[in-house]
């Protein structure tokens, strides 16, 4: 009865703030973050997507199979995860399953991530708002998080009296307390959905995309939208129209928990977003009794500490540990849902001497973990009285998202990646600029920053001008650590282009290549006081100096043409 209480008190709110290079979405329960979404403009999320694979390679050594989905590596398709549906697992080999050139439909359940290719498997399945549609399955199944027995029970007649054997029905935790009609108009949708899919199959030449899921914004209202939220605040207007028109087809009833955010500070920092990424990004995190926990991730596991700090407690040492590590449960059940630590996780908690005090920290844990959509498991104590959990990998970890193995250090320790420090740069020049009667700034940052700056094509640089109603010059230095920002300039325009430009058309000089031109190898880049020039048929001829004449000046690159000796 008191569980029920402490759920029915349990606030919940979602956060998005959208920019130019990234939408983040934060997760707030009872005025805690508790998980964050990234989504990128420069990397496509391919979880969930369905493909069209040619077998690459037959692995019988390791009963898997090479996939080629059309990503920049294969995809790895377990045994068992080529096994039909339907089909008991039994000890069947790869090799009779699977031959090299064979296509076939996969669906991506992990990320690529870091050196490893996309996890496929070839029992698909397609989510809805109430239901996931499994069409080559033929049962019935209601998920685990809803409690009622009552409820699981009327929500799996419904949903064995709509179906059409054979084709498989998962019933969604958001389908708790829904009517026959809505789960029956998922369903028709599902089935309209994978007719597609299929048709395009026929259609399609491998490898190639046959369904994809829904960006996050989508993905959240879908699968997170509840009468549980109390609000869902946007801080852009025009994805806000988009959410409350997707709203009429989701869940209209819902639509009135949507709202725009329009306060004068960003909405991130009012909530503190900003600052809990902040820590969520180091090592040591404080408990309020005084201890804190260290942070610890490898390759194949991820090790968390408990320590007292400076907890000492008021009756006796016992209490005190038991005190620290009860508040320590509820953290790391925090930090394994916002950091998404994933894989193997081990918690040294503070020795105790009593069972019952083990068994109290194990429920703790699973009960601050109820919330966690992401499949996890709490294993038990080990004989030396470490805990030990796993929880299943999706995505990228926050560390993994945010930051990236330091050059300087052989991978010691870690810096921003060029994405989040180009967003970092755009947010420090909107606060530099907004309110400022300058008309011009020259930003100096490391190359690498200032092409994720200025994007494709020049697209990023164009969209911040046009919102700004300033020019921005870009300058990639070598000499600039990769996580730092020099205003070199800032004046009116023909000031600040006067120094941005080194160049003009006719001039002439001497320029050392650096290397290929990254879309057209033909050619070779240099610079001349960060200031890129392209010079054409100079690809082959890296470390080379040559003598080139400016032909081209744009604000982000300079054509050359080399001169040639008579």
């Amino acid at each position: 009865m008191s569980k029920r209480k402490k759920k029915k008190a349990l606030k919940k709110e979602i956060l998005v703030c959208v920019e130019n290079l990234q939408t983040r979405a934060a997760i707030i329960e009872n005025g805690k973050l508790v998980e964050l979404y990234v989504e990128r403009s420069f990397h496509q999320q391919v979880a969930g997507g369905i493909y069209k694979g040619i077998v690459k390679n037959v692995l019988p050594g390791m009963q898997a199979a090479f996939v080629d989905i059309g990503l920049e590596r294969n995809a790895f398709l377990y045994v068992d995860d080529a096994l039909p549906e339907n089909e008991p697992k039994k000890k069947t080999q790869i090799e009779d399953l699977l031959k090299g050139g064979q296509q076939l439909n996969v669906q991506v359940v992990k990320e690529p991530i870091g050196t490893k290719g996309a996890r496929v498997v070839s029992q698909l399945s397609i989510p809805g708002r109430y239901l996931v549609y499994v069409p080559d399955a033929d049962h019935v199944g209601v998920s685990r998080r809803i409690a009622s027995e009552a409820e699981r029970e009327r929500l799996k007649k419904i949903a064995e009296g709509i179906r059409k054997s054979p084709e498989g029905i998962i019933v969604r935790t958001a389908a708790e307390g829904q009517k026959e009609r809505e789960l029956k108009r998922d369903l028709v949708f599902l089935r309209r959905l994978w007719k597609k899919i299929q048709k395009k199959a026929k259609k399609t030449k491998a490898p190639a995309v046959l369904y994809q899921d829904h960006d996050l914004i989508y993905r959240l209202m879908r699968d997170t939208l509840s009468e549980q939220i109390e609000s869902f605040q946007i801080d852009s207007e025009p994805v806000y129209n988009k959410v409350v028109e997707a709203a009429r087809t989701l869940s209209p009833r819902l639509r009135k928990q949507i709202s725009l955010y329009t306060g004068k500070e960003p909405l991130f920092e009012k909530y503190g977003i900003e600052q809990e990424l902040t820590r969520a990004l180091t090592r040591k995190v404080w408990l309020s009794c005084g201890g804190y926990l260290v942070i610890d991730q490898t390759e194949a596991l991820t090790v968390i500490d408990v320590n007292t700090g400076k907890f000492v407690g008021s009756t006796d040492l016992a209490s005190t540990v038991f005190k620290t590590n009860l508040q320590a449960a509820t953290e790391i059940a925090r930090q394994l849902r916002l950091r998404n630590l994933t894989g193997i996780i081990v918690v040294d908690f503070i020795d105790m001497e009593k069972d019952k005090e083990r068994k109290a920290i194990v429920e703790q844990l699973e009960e601050e973990l109820k919330g966690d959509r992401t499949k996890t498991n709490i294993l038990g104590f080990t004989k030396l009285g470490l805990l030990e959990i796993t929880r299943k990998k999706v995505q990228e970890g926050l560390w993994e998202v945010f930051q990236k193995p330091c050059p300087n250090c052989d991978g010691t320790g870690m810096i921003l990646s060029e994405e989040s420090m180009a967003i970092q740069v755009e947010r420090e020049l909107r606060q530099f600029l907004e309110n400022s009667k300058l008309e011009a700034v020259l930003v100096g940052v490391h190359p690498q920053v200032a092409a994720m700056l200025i994007g494709s094509g020049g697209s990023n640089l164009s969209r911040l001008e046009e919102e700004l109603n300033k020019k921005i010059y870009i300058k990639g230095c070598e000499t600039i650590h990769a996580e730092e920002m020099k205003i070199i300039l800032a004046g009116t325009k023909s000031e600040v282009e006067m120094v941005a430009l080194p160049v003009k058309v006719g001039d002439k000089l001497k320029v050392e290549i650096e290397r290929p031109h990254l879309a057209n190898s033909q050619n070779g880049i240099a610079r001349l006081e960060g200031y890129v020039i392209d010079v054409e048929g100079a690809g082959k001829r890296v470390g080379k100096k040559l003598e080139v004449e400016i032909i081209k000046v744009t604000r982000t690159f300079a054509r050359a043409k080399i001169i040639k000796k008579k």
